[in-house]
């Protein structure tokens, strides 16, 4: 009998441990806030700022939810070609519509959406245009657009009227708003879906500046430049035309020397 209990004994399964699952240290301050909320002992101060570190720890995660969409959809998105042009400048541009036709589908299927309004501006004879940008983890980043509503055109002389002027900066600062917000560039081509090459990217801010002050020296005509490098302004001149513009400046400042 006493053989057959120790085999019995032998080939009995042990019992696996189970394993220790690592707590998120948001998952911790949770279960710390779940067990005060159930002790009738907790005076009523504690449990407030409980609740605050729990609210301050879910805006947290949801700010970093938006960061990481925001991220991954950026990651889909590629220059834009232009649809459109500037009589001013002579130059081309996306429409508010090509823009939103590429970009909604890719920032609503990662989790956001967006929505516009106006505001008072602290500039003079300007409004500001105001685009929320919500995502689905309960985050929502505001960003901001100062236009000129004074009716002036691009030499200074009045081109509309008031309420034409107004409804204008708020079609351009939603048009601005939407391409600062996912940082996209506008090109000459039209490479929506697809891939830019490596040094299809725009300028940096000290290569503007070096052009601004080059057409400045050289007394160029802002706009004629404008229109013949096919942009909108300084900043949205494409890094590999940067040498051929910077050429064209120099040989005028030794010409004129």
């Amino acid at each position: 009998m006493s053989a057959v209990k120790n085999a019995l004994v032998e080939h009995e399964p042990t019992q696996t441990p189970a394993p220790i699952v690592p707590v998120s240290e948001s998952a911790a301050i949770f279960q710390i806030i779940e067990r005060a909320a159930r002790d009738p002992n907790v005076d009523l101060d504690k449990m407030e700022r409980l609740m605050a570190m729990r609210e301050r720890e879910m805006s947290r995660q949801a700010e970093q939810a938006f960061n990481e969409a925001m991220k991954a959809a950026q990651s889909e998105m590629r220059t834009i070609g232009a649809d459109a042009n500037n009589s001013q400048t002579k130059s081309r541009y996306a429409t508010y519509a090509k823009l939103d036709a590429v970009l909604r589908p890719i920032y609503t299927r990662h989790g956001f959406s967006v929505s516009f309004d106006e505001d008072d501006s602290p500039k003079p004879e300007h409004i500001r245009c105001l685009a929320y940008v919500a995502h689905e983890a309960g985050f929502t980043r505001t960003y901001r657009k100062d236009m000129p509503a004074d009716g002036k055109g691009a030499k200074g002389g009045d081109v509309m009227t008031k309420t034409h002027a107004t409804g204008a900066a708020a079609s351009y600062g939603q048009r601005y708003l939407l391409r600062g917000i996912f940082n996209v560039a506008v090109g000459e081509e039209d490479v929506d879906g697809n891939a830019p090459p490596d040094n299809d990217n725009l300028i940096s801010e000290a290569q503007a500046a070096t052009l601004r002050e080059l057409i400045e020296v050289t007394e160029t005509d802002i706009e004629k430049f404008c229109q013949w490098a096919k942009i909108e302004a300084i900043p949205f001149l494409l890094a590999r035309h940067y040498d051929k513009a910077v050429g064209v400046l120099q040989a005028r400042k030794e010409k004129a020397s």
